[in-house]
């Protein structure tokens, strides 16, 4: 029998199984983690807070030891900040000043979540600090995700090595035992004419083409991090940040209605009447580049008819054409007012550090997976909220201590046609 006569099909094989590998070892979006406390960080936190470095708000990694009360100074801290503050809490007071913001209430997140949450900040941070070269500062080594697709992709890269290797070392011990025994060897067929390669190169065409395409298609109309420049530079880190102008003060419609609105010029007027320039900090761009708050101040006057030096409209005003930065597809219905009024949600939890921007982006990639991850994992404020007053089984079971919370897939979050109808 022909010892190569199992070779060919063997190659063929085994190629488009190493491509499989590399492609579907590391998966970029997932519906679920299996680390709690990651996935309500993620949902919650993450848009201010890192592990190991400040960002807008403090890390976090040790933060329970420092804290006057422990955890339970954490969980009070978490449910209402403001109340902390008025009680004159030192510590309180020293974050507000260093941070010259107040963190939003989570009033849904039960102490067992915040457990969850800082049991993952603490493992999280261990883990830093133990991969972290002592001449290295302790947060350089954070990253913002875990895909492992580069390392995945150079181990496969030297599997594929070897196996290269070992089959010619196959073939030609093949070689010479047929040659020992005078078998008769056929001169080798050219590699461009050789079926068995070219059915690999296909399959692997097939199945490479097969992935960038799906992965193009998957991604199609997300903008994640997109960041227009607008007809006025406005900096939300000024106003909300600085000043602390409140989000719906501006965005009046986000507890109201479906849309949040953006503001008329004339709310723009209420403080802008008699504030006609600018001396806050330097004002930069994406670009680096510095901003004349001043000039843009008298931008919006240009737009809308305003003589800031006679102090008084004289002329008729004309539309700011500002660009739309979230953009849902049409067959999707997300409503603001059910989510800041009925959830609870904060603004930072899908806008992201907002109070940090001095030209607003879109933090989120707003998939389909992002928006069921968080209703799989955020829990409703379900008492003293009539728009749950329906739910009597759920009601019924808090009271009897079967279940301790409710989850906004429990309350049919998850359901088809609550965001496709």
């Amino acid at each position: 029998m022909n010892r190569n006569y199992l070779k060919g099909p063997k190659k063929i094989f085994f190629f488009p199984i190493l491509a499989l590998l590399f492609l579907c070892s590391s998966p970029k979006d997932s519906f679920a983690d299996s680390d709690k406390g990651k996935v309500i960080f993620a949902a919650n936190c993450a848009s201010c807070h890192r592990i190991m470095v400040d960002a807008t708000g403090p890390s976090l990694f040790g933060k329970e030891n420092e804290t006057p009360g422990g955890r339970k100074w954490i969980y009070n801290w978490v449910h209402n900040p403001q109340a902390i503050l008025q009680s004159g809490d030192k510590y309180a007071l020293g974050l507000q000043a260093k941070f010259s913001i107040v963190m939003p209430s989570f009033p849904q997140l039960t102490d067992q979540d915040i457990n969850d949450v800082l049991d993952y900040v603490k493992a999280a941070g261990e883990l830093a600090q133990k991969s972290t070269p002592a001449n290295q500062p302790a947060g350089a080594t954070q990253s913002t995700g875990s895909d492992n697709s580069l390392l995945y992709g150079l181990l496969t890269l030297v599997l594929a090595i070897m196996a290269l290797i070992l089959m010619q070392i196959n073939s030609n011990l093949s070689r010479l035992a047929s040659e020992k025994q005078g078998e008769t060897i056929p001169e080798p067929i050219p590699f461009y004419r050789n079926k068995g390669y070219i059915a690999i190169v296909s399959v692997l065409l097939f199945l490479v083409a097969g992935y960038f395409l799906t992965d193009a298609a998957v991604h199609l109309g997300r903008q994640q991090n997109y960041e227009p420049t607008q007809p006025i530079f406005f900096s939300h880190h000024i106003h909300a940040g600085i000043n602390q102008i409140n989000c719906l003060y501006c965005h009046a419609g986000a507890e109201k209605s479906k849309q949040a609105m953006i503001p008329s010029p004339n709310i723009c007027m209420n403080c802008h009447k008699s504030i006609d320039g600018y001396r806050g900090p330097t004002l930069t761009d994406y670009n680096g580049k510095n901003i004349d708050g001043t000039t843009e101040i008298h931008k919006l006057y240009d737009y809308i008819g305003w003589d800031f030096l006679k102090k008084k409209y004289t002329r008729p005003g004309r539309p700011i054409a500002w660009v739309k930065i979230h953009n849902l597809p049409d067959f999707v219905y997300f409503n603001h007012s059910q989510h800041v009024v009925v959830g609870k949600v904060q603004c930072q939890t899908c806008h992201g550090p907002i109070t940090d921007e001095n030209q607003v982006y879109q933090y989120a990639n707003l998939s389909m997976g992002w928006c069921i991850n968080c209703h799989r994992t955020t829990r409703v404020q379900f008492t003293e909220n009539n728009y749950y007053s329906i739910f009597t089984k759920f009601h019924q079971e808090l009271k009897a201590g079967s279940i301790d919370s409710v989850t906004v897939e429990m309350a049919g979050g998850t359901d088809c046609q609550r965001c496709h109808y």
